[in-house]
């Protein structure tokens, strides 16, 4: 058995409190005879090291950005998920924490074995629905009797949530999920046995001005196949890995077909509202540009080159004359 080293301001409190009676020697001899018993619960076998744990927790903090970014986009309001904790419990533990009349979404992620949770607290999942039929998103619990529409459009909503669930798992392995089922009472859902062991992902959820938790609740069973991915070996060595240069080429091709906003500008000024309803036929409005100054040239509204203007085979044109530096006109 491997020894305890003790440092030497260890050692040296150690040696000072038994000069002062602090300690007792008999004592000491006592608790070295007496054997160190840990209690280990087998309802709560820890499967995932820390190290794991940290892993999963990376994953899903990606996730929840990307989540945001769709929430937002769907129900444009005001939306921010973060992770809150991730914890490795058994399968019963987790029903149990959940309410008895929920929002349930079960994900297929092929070609990894079993399903995920998502579970949505009703105050999220009805906020959601009130702002999708045009409310402002105040949550009235009606997740017990939703009509077969509301079933519809939850469903709809978080059925987009599985492109960003294979983007945020695309660092592990490529996977194709799949919304299988939604459920409002747990009580029916026997996903593993009861002592299986699940890793909880909870994430903090504000949607407006509602709050609340999405817990995604993931079996050992599904991430058994990649556990040796979720190593900090496995992380360090994609992270050192040169990017592909075929991939690179490609996308590097895909971005010059991108089509720009590109706009000369001749100059700008301000006038009140009197003097915009005073203009008529050959008034002068004088801009703020001299016309010995060049022109800026601005791509998707940020400046990028001067320029000066002039024809090109009978139409207006400019000519390039400097790069401005940064986007920012000196």
């Amino acid at each position: 058995m491997a020894e305890e080293v003790l440092s030497q301001n260890e050692i040296d409190a150690l040696l000072s409190a038994l000069t002062t009676g602090d300690m007792d020697a008999e004592e000491l001899k006592k608790e070295e005879k007496e054997k160190r018993v840990r209690v280990y619960d087998f309802k709560r076998a820890l499967r995932f090291s820390k190290d794991q744990i940290r892993s999963i927790g990376r994953i899903h903090e990606n996730y929840a950005r990307l989540l945001t970014t769709l929430f937002s986009s769907q129900l444009r309001t005001y939306v921010n998920i973060t992770v809150a904790s991730v914890d490795q419990i058994p399968y019963e533990e987790f029903i149990r924490s959940i309410p008895k009349v929920t929002v349930i979404n079960l994900y297929n992620i092929a070609p990894l074995d079993g399903r995920i949770i998502m579970e949505v607290n009703p105050n999220i999942a009805y906020g959601m629905l009130d702002r999708l039929l045009g409310g402002r998103g105040d949550s009235i619990n009606k997740i017990d009797n939703l009509t077969e529409i509301e079933t519809i459009l939850i469903s709809q909503l978080f059925d987009k949530a599985t492109i960003s669930l294979k983007e945020a798992w695309s660092s592990l392995i490529d996977t194709e999920p799949v919304l299988e089922d939604m459920e409002i009472n747990p009580q029916f859902l026997q996903l593993v046995s009861p002592n299986e062991t699940v890793v909880v992902v909870s994430l903090n959820t504000a949607i407006g001005e509602v709050s609340g938790m999405i817990n995604i609740c993931i079996p050992h069973i599904v991430l058994e196949p990649i556990l040796s991915r979720l190593s900090v070996q496995y992380w360090m060595q994609n992270a050192t890995k040169k990017p592909d240069p075929e991939a690179l080429d490609k996308l590097t091709r895909n971005i010059e077909k991108v089509f720009v906003d590109a706009k000369a500008i001749l100059g700008e000024t301000t006038i009140n509202l009197q003097q915009l309803l005073a203009l008529n036929t050959d008034d002068v409005i004088a801009l703020n540009r001299p016309v010995e100054q060049p022109l800026v040239l601005k791509v998707n509204d940020e400046a990028k080159f001067h320029v000066q203007p002039g024809k090109f085979k009978n139409k207006l044109s400019v000519q390039i004359l400097d790069e401005i530096k940064g986007g920012v006109e000196e």
